[in-house]
């Protein structure tokens, strides 16, 4: 990686912290949120070996636009139109009810670019990981199953895009006793 690339992959990590500094994650012991951001970037370059660094950024800034007063427009001027593009691509619509937002996810899952699909199989690695390290503060063993079987039918449409992440996933939820 070239000092000019780590330096737009830093620049990417310290805006969203920067925008998600007063988030908490639904942990017990109230994680900062921007711990998840770094996960999913992680899982990406150490699980998936993936390098470009616009993925990366994406997957640093991906929750910054559905969950903070950034915008599309914002992303884009300051990390330009690849970054916007993959960032829009896994971003839901928040004025959508969250039923309808899931089936969206699940019905877009597979027509997403390559970059957005590898984004959304390492976001639902770590939500996945973190559920099975912890439950959330008001959920229920139910609720954490439910997320698991709709996890489910979101990977079940990004098939064949990284290997190493879905066998990951795949062990997760025959732990679970979901077959996919």
């Amino acid at each position: 990686m070239s000092s000019s690339e780590a330096a737009r992959l830093l620049d990417a990590a310290h805006f969203a912290a920067l925008k998600h500094a007063a988030q908490r994650r639904k942990d017990p012991q109230g994680t900062p949120y921007i711990n998840h951001s770094l996960g999913v970037a992680q899982i990406l370059a150490q699980e998936a070996g993936v390098a470009d660094v616009a993925v990366l950024q994406a997957a640093l800034l991906h929750d910054t636009v559905e969950d903070t007063d950034t915008t599309f427009a914002e992303i884009e001027g300051r990390f330009g139109e690849d970054v916007r593009r993959l960032v829009e691509e896994v971003t839901d619509d928040k004025t959508l009810p969250k039923a309808e937002r899931k089936r969206l996810q699940v019905e877009h899952a597979a027509r997403g670019s390559r970059g957005a699909r590898l984004l959304k199989l390492a976001d639902k690695l770590h939500n996945l990981r973190d559920l099975n390290r912890c439950t959330p503060q008001g959920w229920s063993e139910d609720r954490v199953q439910e997320y698991f079987l709709w996890a489910s039918e979101v990977v079940k449409g990004l098939h064949g895009t990284s290997p190493p992440l879905e066998e990951k996933l795949q062990e997760l939820f025959k732990a679970r006793g979901i077959s996919v």
